[in-house]
């Protein structure tokens, strides 16, 4: 509890940290390989999972049966980006990485919102991954806002967000999380959204539908709902 509040002071404070999701795929040869040599291959990995834990916040998610191009996330939180470049190349070295593809990968930082001012509301400030709730359900998506969003006048700006927000407070279930992108990848924010009830994330995009802020919507796809499950049974989960 302690560290956790340490972290949620520092990013009040203005800590930045980098946040890498990193979605996996298994090729079609693993399902031919035998369940003892799964078995190793499953533990290896897990092994190096931890070790990399010792330095970063890491958080596990199965997208098995949810969607067809990826099966599993391993979220990443660190203040140092080499490190996620090591925790990849070592685990795509296992053997099991050996039958891994990596079909998506963004990358993003914490920062808190321009348009917040004043304005207080858990998960929409750019907090740490480590402060986020441990939810059943983390709902990713990468966004870009149109060009001519830019070319508003900030108030203008801040005044339509404020609707945003407002909307957002419908839902309290719902907690948001916002990664800054803009310069880092390819898409400006990486939005992750957490809830245990997938129909009141349904309700939420549904009802932002409608909001002024959606007219200056350019990309909001792909959108991965990824299942919080421990290490051990997101590799179970391959089969």
């Amino acid at each position: 509890m302690e560290e956790q509040r340490t972290d949620e002071v520092a990013s009040e404070l203005g800590e930045k940290r980098f946040l890498k999701y990193t979605f996996f795929r298994v090729v079609r040869e693993w399902r031919s390989q035998s369940p003892g040599q799964k078995a190793k291959m499953k533990d290896e990995f897990l092994s190096v999972l931890g070790e990399h834990a010792k330095r970063t916040r890491l958080q596990f998610f199965s997208l098995v049966g949810l969607r067809g191009d990826t099966d599993f996330m391993v979220l990443a939180d660190s203040g140092d980006l080499e490190e996620f470049q090591r925790m990849v190349s070592e685990l795509t070295a296992t053997s099991l990485g050996r039958f891994l593809e990596i079909p998506y990968s963004y990358l993003a930082m914490t920062k808190r919102s321009h348009y917040l001012g004043s304005h207080r509301h858990a998960g929409q400030e750019g907090m740490a991954q480590s402060a986020h709730t441990q939810s059943r359900y983390l709902f990713v998506y990468p966004f870009v806002k149109k060009r001519e969003w830019y070319r508003l006048p900030f108030v203008e700006r801040q005044r339509i967000m404020a609707d945003h927000f407002r909307i957002g407070h419908k839902y309290p279930k719902i907690k948001i999380n916002t990664g800054y992108s803009f310069g880092l990848d390819d898409q400006e924010f990486v939005l992750a959204f957490e809830g245990d009830d997938p129909s009141e994330f349904l309700a939420l995009v549904e009802d932002l539908r409608g909001s002024e802020a959606s007219m200056y919507t350019q990309l909001e796809t792909p959108i991965f709902t990824c299942a919080r499950v421990p290490p051990a049974r997101m590799l179970d989960l391959l089969g």
